[in-house]
């Protein structure tokens, strides 16, 4: 990448802002000498002109170093930004898809099992026409927030839209998974979401599907949601 302005203009804003910051430990830790062999410029050459020259120009790289710095933080909040939910903090649906498909290769390579499962939350659009979409955007964080405290740090949860979330559980079969969703949905639903004054009940519907390498990341997903579906019909 082209970097212009860099040399020609030592004393733009950003140079004197950075310079105040950075100077003093170029001049105290890294003496003008020291500097002018790494730079192979025998010392006969080390004028006062060329010394002023060697310490503007460690300014300037201590100057770009924290502009690199800088940068590659901010790419990292881009990146994040772009995989989250932006209600919830949870994993996108197009981020929850992506880890799905590692994980599925990750298990069908090393023969370990791991599952999906898919949550609904049960009947968000009263909790909405009740107590206004705000409260059912309350209740939404709240069973985000419980699932992730509930899981290893090695499980994916993913908001996949509307009222429906989906948790990646790595190095879990199917009875190991039915029983984790079990637990999940049993502590969720053991407190109610508050919000201002009231308290909301939370009711959940979930289903299970074991990963299977044969099949692609959207039908595990219908497999799971459409468990998920039948016992939320079962329920009336």
């Amino acid at each position: 990448m082209k970097i212009s302005g860099a040399r020609n203009d030592p004393y733009s804003p950003f140079a004197r802002r950075e310079a105040g910051e950075v100077a003093p430990r170029a001049v105290s830790e890294a003496p003008a000498a020291d500097q002018a062999r790494f730079l192979g410029i025998s010392e006969n050459e080390l004028t006062p002109a060329v010394t002023a020259g060697i310490a503007m120009l460690m300014v300037e790289l201590d100057s770009l170093r924290l502009e690199v710095q800088r940068l590659k933080a901010r790419l990292l909040e881009a990146e994040t930004a772009a995989d989250e939910d932006p209600l919830t903090s949870a994993k996108n649906r197009r981020a929850f898809i992506r880890e799905l498909k590692r994980i599925a290769a990750f298990a069908q390579r090393y023969d370990a099992p791991a599952s999906l499962v898919y949550f609904d939350l049960d009947d968000l659009k009263g909790i909405n026409d009740r107590f206004g979409h705000a409260a059912g955007d309350a209740v939404l964080k709240a069973v985000a927030a419980r699932l992730a405290s509930h899981v290893r740090e090695s499980d994916i949860v993913g908001r996949m839209g509307g009222d429906e979330f989906a948790v990646l559980l790595v190095q879990a079969d199917l009875p190991t998974a039915t029983a984790k969703a079990e637990m999940l949905a049993r502590l969720i639903e053991a407190e109610p979401a508050q919000v201002g004054a009231w308290l909301i009940p939370i009711r959940l519907s979930w289903g299970v599907r074991q990963l299977d390498p044969t099949l692609d990341a959207e039908q595990l997903i219908a497999d799971a949601d459409a468990a998920m579906f039948a016992m939320k019909r079962a329920k009336g």
